[in-house]
């Protein structure tokens, strides 16, 4: 039997269930109906005259993806409907492992016909840790000086001189940003070594100039570093180390870990979902509820490496200008270009209008979480919840095309293409950015009506709300933007420069009101222990109030605005009434 004559026998079995029920429903369970065949059976419906909105409902368990599940036009209207327990998984599990000494060992198995290669790995549902040079990230040696002519790190002799085999990766702290560089040799001279590495993020690392490595000069606060990714820095319980050629997967067990019963988890895909739709023929009215989207990787840094400029966004080329060129409108003297490439999601929207999310859950993912892109109107992220994300939980809006310079004002002729109108409420943000530090809880690029409120944001590594791009006054495609009444606290665990809160561009009608920002990490290996804010308004911030929100103290920075931006009662001296009512509200009846 054909394809075409399969969906046909699925088509009329299935309508005929639906119409006896009187229900324009179809049931998906782990195993026997795929999601994508029940997308497909919804669109054959369609076509045969059958328009009524189609809700497809997933029965409880784990539903293992071999290809992102993707959502088009022809499914507008269509409710995805998850009963507790629904998963869907971008891993392929780990089985067979065998003792070696204190290690274990397993092979990992081809995944669609090609090795498989990973950079996170779960056990037992808890994140392992990629085997590196230090288990207490304060303990991180620093670097000692580095030559941007010979693109060379210099670092101290004994951070490497005991080391047999070359490791794969120096992750880098960059003030708010932290680098992924592949070495590619390292060579002793005298008390120092010097680390080279592979292209392309050598050359882009070090043509730009922000971030750039520290090197102050008593040396105390030079930019710190970790080693990772080889065999032999694996000495710690819970690290792990993958011979990618060898196609072994090494492990040190943590106490009462017993490999021969654990659930290992290698993430496979770095999407589980997308929604696209075109310009023309969005993807409409789309609502996805009770959902689990769990373990997808990001692959980019094993590949390319990455170099990020800010937020995430990582340098596809930069360079430095000297003497800086003269702005217009007050901005500050231009000292260099840079391009940037946006990270893969877990769950990536394009070209969509009102595709919502409702009492989702998303965890154990290496890069952004969800992430509403390009010609975006309206929808809504909702009741939601974010655990172990490794970038950013909810990104929103464009940060510019690639071919679009990073400090130019951005304003597409189709206004269209710009995220309007999305409304992020009530979800439950914690341990986000710890694969990529300098990533944040909630990031909106070049965003219109958005409105962004009553969300608990915690446990980051850098800011928790970054809101605007493009480090210039001038006015472009971002206005009408509200923060409100969110609440966040303890961000900043791995990097500085940093706030609660943190705008850029010009933003006119944009409010941040009555929310609270408090309790901010002290890592001890940030450049500036001191440059941190609970709000901060950055470069070319404009038309912008900020009001009502509650601080424990006025450390808040302005930081090269332009016009209009407007500071009214924000401190330790808001009333308790607006500190009462900030943060995640419980879901009503009618929302349930």
């Amino acid at each position: 039997m054909d394809a075409r004559c399969l969906l046909a026998v699925l088509w009329l079995a299935l309508t005929v269930s639906a119409r006896a029920a009187g229900q324009n429903e179809i049931v998906v369970q782990p195993g026997q109906y795929t999601i994508e065949q029940a997308l497909q059976q919804a669109r054959l419906q369609r076509l045969h005259g059958d328009q009524r909105p189609a809700v497809l409902r997933l029965q409880a368990g784990t539903y293992r993806l071999s290809q992102p599940v993707i959502i088009r036009p022809e499914d507008n209207g269509t409710r995805i409907v998850g009963a507790q327990g629904t998963v869907l998984s971008g891993a392929v599990s780990i089985k067979g492992w065998k003792r070696q000494g204190r290690l274990w060992v397993a092979e990992v198995p081809l995944w669609n016909g090609r090795p498989l290669e990973f950079r996170q790995l779960w056990v037992n549902g808890q994140k392992a840790v990629r085997a590196r040079d230090v288990a207490d990230l304060e303990q991180m040696y620093r670097i000692r000086s580095m030559d941007k002519q010979r693109e060379v790190i210099y670092v101290p002799r004994q951070a490497v001189a005991h080391l047999h085999q070359l490791p794969g990766e120096m992750v880098l702290h960059e003030m708010w940003c932290v680098a992924n560089l592949r070495i590619r040799q390292i060579e002793l001279q005298g008390d120092s070594a010097a680390i080279t590495f592979h292209n392309p993020e050598s050359h882009i690392h070090f043509m730009h100039p922000w971030p750039s490595p520290m090197v102050t000069p008593d040396g105390k606060h030079n930019s710190a570093f970790y080693l990772t990714n080889s065999l032999e820095l694996l000495d710690e319980p819970g690290e792990w180390y993958l011979d990618a050629r060898q196609q072994r997967l090494y492990y040190m067990p943590r106490p009462g870990e017993d490999m021969r019963t654990a659930v290992v988890e290698a993430p496979a895909l770095q999407t589980l979902l997308m929604v696209e739709g075109t310009p023309d023929e969005p993807v409409s009215g789309v609502t996805i509820e009770g959902v689990t989207f769990s373990y997808a990787t990001w692959m980019r840094p094993s590949l390319q490496g990455h170099a990020p400029l800010q937020a995430g966004m990582f340098m596809i080329e930069a360079y430095k200008i000297r003497p800086q060129i003269k702005r217009p409108n007050g901005d500050h003297g231009l000292d260099n270009q840079g391009w940037v490439g946006r990270p893969a999601g877990a769950v990536q929207v394009n070209c969509a209008t009102d595709v919502s999310f409702r009492h989702c859950h998303f965890a154990h993912t290496a890069s952004t979480a969800l992430d509403y892109h390009r010609y975006i109107s309206g929808g809504t992220v909702s009741h939601c919840t974010f655990t172990d994300i490794g970038g950013t939980a909810i990104l929103a809006g464009s940060f510019g095309p690639e071919g679009h310079e990073a400090h130019l004002p951005y304003d597409p002729a189709d206004r269209r293409e710009t995220c309007t109108g999305l409304t992020i409420s009530n979800n439950s943000i914690c341990d986000a950015a710890n694969e990529d530090w300098g990533c944040v809880g909630i990031g909106a690029g070049f965003v219109r009506n958005i409105c962004i409120e009553h969300n608990d944001i915690s446990h980051v590594s850098y800011t928790g709300i970054s809101m605007g791009w493009g480090w210039n006054q001038q006015t472009n495609c971002m206005a009408n933007n509200t923060i409100r009444a969110n609440r966040i606290h303890h961000y900043a665990r791995h990097m500085y420069d940093t706030a609660g809160i943190y705008t850029l561009g010009a933003q006119p009608h944009s409010v941040i009101e009555e929310n609270v920002v408090d309790s901010i990490y002290s890592p001890g290996y940030v450049h500036d222990p001191n440059h941190w804010f609970y709000l901060y308004t950055d470069e070319g911030s404009s038309y912008i109030t900020v009001r009502n929100n509650w601080t424990p103290t006025e450390k808040f920075l302005r930081n090269s605005n332009g016009p209009g931006c407007t500071w009214e009662n924000n401190g330790p001296m808001v009333s308790d009434s607006i500190k009462g009512a900030a943060g995640r509200k419980d879901p009503s009846a009618n929302e349930k």
